[in-house]
């Protein structure tokens, strides 16, 4: 696909978010009716409708709290070395025009749509802006920042090792096999499955000290033993050869379907579309809420006594927020998907939706007669989509599918950091917010399919597929100090893109005598008193986020977050989209 809203300089700040979406909107229309004849008008700017100077990859992630998020676990905000807001953005771009497009297609007058790196910024760290704003009992204390520390092993012969499970028991044996006692590896299990959440893993130090004291060998014998996947950690940047998700349509519809009410002028594109979702942690969760916010109607499916991650701290209003920021909006239907009757409950949901959406372990579909073929013969229009850790990308017996070893197995534990750094995974959940945002718009390449050919089909996803989403050179990114936040007087700031290439330009601005003095220099000034210096200086940069609490009060970010009210006391980006009907000749 070719628009003008494509294109771009090599200054261009968005550029990178627009190639990511022009890509995965080329694989949505690929072999479609129409194919991309007259697209929507879409567009991707840098900072959106939050008021701050700077929109480049690194600013944005300077001023939306991504760096603050991804360097809790080493101590300090940090940049991610690859573009991944940007290919986040080029999701969300692309959702907006698949939408768009699907809108038109059933009847609304075209629409333009458009988003911003700062908007794709706030949705990566959804999670964490709850649980930081959320309203706490009575009573109650802030919760303390949680210590810093990696996940992230070494053995005796030198090997970076990632390891994953689910399983305290499994947790358990595989620390026993390496001579820790179980009392002290039970100290260790609470931060290692709390760091999806927390972002910091500050593991007792018997752990990584009995991991040294073992070759590589003798690890991978533990893992294998005891159920807990072992990945080695390299040096190699390399994305996987996947495409984003995988299409096959349905057979055709033994009968006519009567096309869908045309939504009403000024509703949201998805209206009148209803999705189905039985979903876990973050990747199926999220991409339910995305398509919520597109207008859908989101029906999810929880076993008896609702979803466990319910419970999770903290909680505000009888709920976890971290839970909450991701299904708030949606309707609940309880059924034991281990019963006969729970599995028919489910598939009747489905016999009356337009997508059944999950992201269960490869396989489990079909085991619980939910697969795209036994829907299908219930509603051959439906949308079945499916997403997992791997696919079949690592073969037929994969590890534990989730974020971490996504990063490890797609490149990005060295991609996202610098080269004078070890690799290790971002603690930052990016490929779950990633794989879910490349699920929903998988389900969306669907949903325009089953519109322009009445089958319904079955497409596919995983957090593999969208790690190799994120673009990023061949080897590891070297960065100078002026690339990092630069400590000033009360904060930390960071030098806009323009600002990077001139160097020499800041410290005239500053008045620094050479380059090399521009940090010390800085350090005398407010973080107010250099933004407007630079930015008189043509050099526009941004403050660097430490604090996602105040967050929802920055008069900055009013137009960006929706602050806590009555209903949800809790912080939560916006809705990332801004969709007007398109009235140009």
């Amino acid at each position: 696909m070719s628009t003008a809203e494509e294109t771009g300089t090599r200054t261009d700040p968005a550029r990178t978010a627009r190639a990511v979406a022009g890509r995965l909107l080329r694989h949505t229309l690929a072999g479609l009716p129409g194919g991309d004849a007259d697209p929507p008008r879409w567009t991707v700017g840098g900072t959106g409708p939050v008021g701050v100077d700077a929109g480049d990859e690194r600013a944005a992630q300077a001023a939306c709290g991504v760096m603050h998020v991804h360097g809790r676990a080493t101590g300090a905000p940090a940049p991610l070395t690859a573009p991944y807001v940007s290919a986040v953005t080029g999701v969300l771009a692309a959702q907006g025009a698949t939408a768009a497009l699907l809108a038109r297609d059933r009847g609304r007058p075209p629409l333009r749509t458009g988003t911003s790196l700062a908007q794709g910024a706030l949705l990566t760290v959804t999670q964490y802006l709850a649980a930081a704003t959320a309203t706490a009992p009575d009573g109650d204390a802030p919760p303390p920042e949680p210590a810093p520390g990696l996940a992230t092993l070494v053995t005796a012969d030198a090997a970076r090792v990632e390891i994953e499970t689910l399983d305290p028991l499994a947790w358990a044996g595989f620390w026993r096999r390496l001579g820790v006692p179980s009392r002290t590896a039970g100290r260790g299990w609470l931060p290692f499955q709390s760091r999806f959440g927390t972002a910091v893993c500050p593991l007792p130090p018997e752990l990584p000290a009995a991991v040294l004291a073992h070759p590589l060998e003798a690890v991978r014998r533990a893992g294998a033993e005891h159920g807990v996947s072992v990945a080695v950690i390299g040096p190699a940047t390399t994305a996987p050869a996947l495409a984003p998700w995988t299409a096959e349509p349905a057979a055709p519809a033994p009968a006519p379907h009567l096309p869908p009410a045309v939504p009403a002028p000024g509703a949201p594109p998805l209206a009148g579309v209803r999705i189905v979702e039985s979903a876990r942690r973050v990747q199926g969760p999220l991409a339910g809420h995305v398509l919520r916010m597109l207008g859908a109607d989101v029906v999810r499916v929880e076993p008896p006594g609702g979803d466990p991650q319910r419970a999770l701290p903290p909680v505000a209003a009888g709920c976890s927020v971290r839970f909450s920021a991701l299904n708030h909006g949606k309707t609940v239907v309880e059924a034991d998907l281990t019963t006969p009757a729970g599995r028919a409950a489910t598939a009747e949901l489905a016999a009356g939706a337009d997508v059944f959406l999950h992201n269960w372990a490869p396989g489990k579909d079909r085991a619980l007669a939910l697969d795209a073929d036994a829907l299908h013969a219930l509603n051959p229009r439906l949308v079945h989509a499916s997403a997992s850790g791997f696919g079949t990308a690592l073969g037929p017996v994969p590890p534990l599918g989730t974020d971490y070893l996504a990063q490890v197995h797609g490149g990005l534990a060295a991609a996202l950091r610098p080269a004078d750094e070890p690799p290790a995974p971002s603690l930052m959940t990016v490929t779950d917010v990633l794989g879910g945002l490349v699920l929903a718009q998988a389900v969306l390449a669907g949903l325009l399919a089953r519109e322009r050919t009445g089958r319904g089909g079955r497409v596919t996803s995983s957090l593999l597929s969208a790690a190799a989403l994120v673009p990023r050179a061949g080897h590891r990114a070297v960065l100078t100090p002026l690339d990092r936040p630069l400590p000033t007087a009360d904060g930390l700031l960071h030098l806009g893109a323009e600002a990077r290439r001139r160097p020499d330009a800041v410290a005239r601005a500053v008045g620094a005598p050479t380059a090399d003095a521009v940090a010390d220099r800085l350090r005398s000034r407010t973080t107010r008193e250099w933004l407007t210096r630079l930015r008189a200086a043509g050099l526009p940069s941004v403050a660097v986020r430490t604090d996602l609490a105040a967050l929802a009060a920055d008069p900055a970010f009013a137009r960006a977050v929706l602050p806590p009210d009555a209903h949800l006391p809790y912080a939560r980006p916006a809705a990332p989209w801004t969709f007007t009907e398109d009235t140009s000749p």
